[in-house]
Order: structure tokens, then sequence, then C-alpha cells
């Protein structure tokens, strides 16, 4: 039997639409998408008929940089987030970088959940960054894409090598940038608020020093190439450049550094303690501005959970990370209710978007498509409360900050899975 949700203000970034309308679902298959499409049959013919007026639709997000550890652990958050499919980083235990390990996780989530799941592989083996895995039977066993996490590859033959076997299976090379070098033992953003709390600092250079010796090499092998987690101005007008030069790059953000700045580690806040660091005020702008002008293509959470015993240390020695699948919507409508970004656009950002550049079959309500559904309201204010996560872990900086923008509902595969 099918059902119908009616009166909404559907959003299909796929193309590029806004408007009022149903959606019909019958089991984990969208099977019409337009307005008043309930009236032309009998109410009979439907199990449930939902009444959406004033609440939004879109696509389920699709989270594209995730740390879960243990394979599906976080599910759970990912559905309140509304999010419908994720991506996970090869940083578990133990690291993908074989097909027995990329096929045992995938196996792990179809089991657990209807959750969309999915791996990247590791660039090289235990993220040693000079061996390089299986690139060929990786991609066949359905990673989608290649990343040593949160390392630099910084052997540049090394990278390459990678861009070469990636172009030959029309994969993708994903860096985390920034050179371990002249971030050495730093903690938060160099500068005047590091001097002042005399905590060692990471230069925003070493985040771009790798975007343009990358880009070089990208423009060399024509292989495609995503720097994940651009947190600095230097890196927004490198990329922009070379997206005008017809160079293969996208990139992405995450919610924290368009929302916050350095600012947020006063007082050693080690909730706030993130890699790469919270940046200045000038670097904040950029990053808001890149998002407006298309050159920042997507935004993810970078999702880390940490114990939080590894949040409560003094700064230096407390766990970089935080959790982002549940702050994800609204801290990215932040830009749609401060007039950066039109509402369509953000949910771009978020499904469309991070879709396209993984090749993957979400972010349309086409007819056919699968029925990952999130039902929002944009405007519905909030008080954020870490005690009221579904997420295991606690660590965010964003605790009682004043908010819109809610999940309603999250349907995954035709089945509500938010809330459950």
């Amino acid at each position: 039997m099918k059902e119908a949700y009616i009166n909404a203000k559907i959003l299909d970034p796929h193309k590029n639409k806004e408007f009022i309308g149903d959606i019909i679902i019958e089991k984990d298959k969208i099977i019409d998408v337009g307005p008043n499409i309930h009236k032309k049959e009998k109410p009979k013919n439907y199990t449930n008929i939902h009444d959406c007026k004033n609440l939004f639709i879109c696509p389920g997000l699709l989270d594209m940089r995730v740390s879960f550890g243990e394979p599906i652990s976080e599910h759970k958050a990912a559905f309140a987030g509304g999010i419908t499919a994720v991506v996970c980083l090869p940083n578990t235990d133990p690291v993908v970088d074989n097909v027995s390990v990329a096929e045992y996780i995938q196996r792990k989530a179809r089991e657990v959940s209807n959750l969309n799941l999915y791996t990247y592989g590791s660039i090289t083996k235990n993220f040693d960054g000079e061996n390089l895995c299986e690139m060929g039977l990786l991609s066949k066993a359905g990673v989608k894409g290649f990343t040593d996490a949160t390392k630099s590859i910084e052997n540049s033959a090394v990278l390459k090598r990678a861009l070469e076997y990636s172009k030959a299976f029309d994969s993708l090379v994903i860096q985390f940038p920034e050179d371990k070098n002249l971030a050495n033992d730093g903690v938060m953003n160099e500068g005047e608020i590091s001097t002042r709390l005399g905590l060692a600092g990471i230069p925003s250079i070493a985040e771009v020093i790798i975007i343009e010796r990358d880009l070089r090499l990208v423009e060399a092998t024509g292989a495609k190439y995503h720097v994940s987690c651009v947190s600095t101005a230097e890196s927004v007008e490198a990329i922009k450049n070379a997206k005008k030069k017809g160079i293969k790059v996208t990139c992405d953000t995450s919610p924290q550094y368009f929302t916050l700045n350095e600012m947020a580690v006063e007082d050693y806040r080690t909730f706030a303690k993130v890699s790469p660091p919270l940046r200045s005020e000038k670097d904040r702008v950029a990053i808001v501005n890149g998002l407006k002008d298309g050159t920042i293509d997507a935004i993810q959470s970078d999702h880390m959970p940490q114990d939080e015993d590894n949040k409560r240390l003094p700064f230096n020695n407390a766990e970089k990370g935080i959790v982002g699948l549940e702050t994800l919507l609204p801290l990215s409508l932040e830009l749609y209710h401060n007039k950066s970004l039109s509402l369509l656009d953000v949910i771009k950002k978020l499904t469309k978007n991070p879709a396209d550049i993984l090749n993957l079959d979400h972010g349309t309500l086409s007819k056919g498509s699968k029925a990952d559904l999130l039902i929002f309201d944009p405007n519905k204010p909030f008080i954020v409360n870490v005690k009221k996560f579904k997420s295991k872990s606690k660590n965010s900086p964003f605790d009682k900050k004043p908010s819109q923008g809610k999940v309603i509902k999250t349907i995954c595969s035709g089945e509500v899975s938010y809330p459950a």
C-alpha cells in the first residue's frame, strides 16, 4: 500500500525546484511527486495520508565524512539528524586498507540498520603514508573514494601514484590538508589568541601548502581530487583559482568552520578543540563566502565521537573532534537564516552535491528513487541539549546554543527511522 505526504513545501535539489506538493511512496520507493497527486486516487488506496502543512520535505541528508569506529554504532544519531546516508572514514580498527575489512563493514551495516552506510578505503596501508593499498580491488569491493582520514599524504610521489591509480578506476582521492611539519605539536590556530593562552599554534599556511602542492599533481594527472575540512581563506582562494583553470577539484567544510572562530577555545574550552583548528574571524567569513560563491561544494559533519574523559583534560592533552550528526542541519541552516544562502542551496550542499561528488544515487526526489526523506521545520527554535543526543558521545561545543531548524521525521528506505 501507498503512503502520501501531502501539502508539503518540497525542496528538490536535483531538479533545482521548490514547490507545494505531495510525495507518494510505496515500500522503499518514491512512486510519484508533484502537486495534488493524492487527490487523483481514492483515500482507501493509501495506508496513511500525512498532512505536512508548513513543513518542508527534501531528500535525506548525505554526510560524506563521519568516524564511527565500530560500524553503524551511531545510526540512531544519524537518523535524529535527518541523515539517511553516511560515508565513513577508514580509521576503523582495523583500518579499511583491504577488501575483507571493507566487505565486513558493509555487511555489518546491513545487519544492524537500514541506514545507507558507505566507506572509504585508505590510500596507504595502515595510514603509513608510503605503501599504497590495492586501490583497484577496494574499488571493486565498493569503497567510495580513498583517504588517509585525518592524515595528509606528505610524499608527493605517493600521492601522484594514488591519483594515477584512482583515475584508472574512476575513483576519487580525498585529502585532509595539513602539513605535519608545520602543524608539529600545535593544538589550536596560530595567532594572537594562541600566544595569549600559551598554546602551540598551527599556522593557516599548513593547510594551503598541501592543497597547492596537490593541485599541481591533480593538474598533471587529470585525476579527480577532493579537499576535506577546508578552514582557511587561503585554501578557498587556491581552490577557486583551480576551478577556474578547469582542474577537477571539489571540496567540503564542516559547520564549525562557518559558525565558530578561534575565540571559542578561550578559557581552554577543550570541547572546541578540533582538527583542523578553529580559525580566525577572517577565515570564518571566507568559508561563508566560499559556500556562497560555490567554491565550497558540500557541507559535512566531520562527526568524531570522543569519550568525555578524553575531552575533560588539559587542552594540550585533550582529544580533537566533536560530534556533529545531530547539529548538522540546524547549524547549516544558519546560512539560510542569515541570508548567506537560499534554503534550496543549503540543502544542495547536504544532499545532491556530496552525492554527485561521490557518484552515489542520493539527493533526489525523482520517481523510482529510494524513499529517503527528511521532513523538517527550518524555523522551529530550540536550544541544543547534548543530554538529549542519540549519539553515545556528547563532545559538542554547541551545547545550550539557541538554534533554528528541527528534524520532524526521517524516512529511510520507506521506513520512519526517526522518531523511532
